[in-house]
């Protein structure tokens, strides 16, 4: 799969239109940055593409990750967003009645 690549100076907008053409084609696009700005941008633009696909019905979130990439020779380490679907809840019918949801929190032991 082609990754998405972003510059801190990309426009939001045509990296959101990339982020959703590739996920309609894909069913899951991954986009790559380099640098706080990058990232920046990177974030705004999935967050734009999240709504041109909830246009259509499509629901989707991101993972983030840490990726080493080689760039004339040196190592740098990337920001991976990786673009999944993500299910919508089914709206509540008339009648339906919601059952809570029980949580249950638990203290981390060492």
């Amino acid at each position: 799969m082609n990754v998405i690549k972003v510059a801190s100076r990309s426009r939001t907008s045509l990296v959101a239109g990339a982020i959703a053409g590739v996920y309609r084609e894909n069913g899951n696009a991954e986009v790559q940055a380099i640098g706080a700005g990058a990232v920046n941008q990177a974030i705004k633009a999935v967050a734009i593409a999240k709504g041109y696909l909830a246009e259509e019905g499509i629901s989707i979130v991101f993972v983030p990750s840490f990726v080493e990439i080689e760039i004339e020779g040196q190592e740098r380490t990337a920001v991976r967003l990786s673009v999944e679907n993500r299910t919508l809840p089914q709206k509540k019918q008339d009648g339906d009645i919601a059952a809570p949801i029980k949580l249950e929190l638990h203290p981390h032991v060492s």
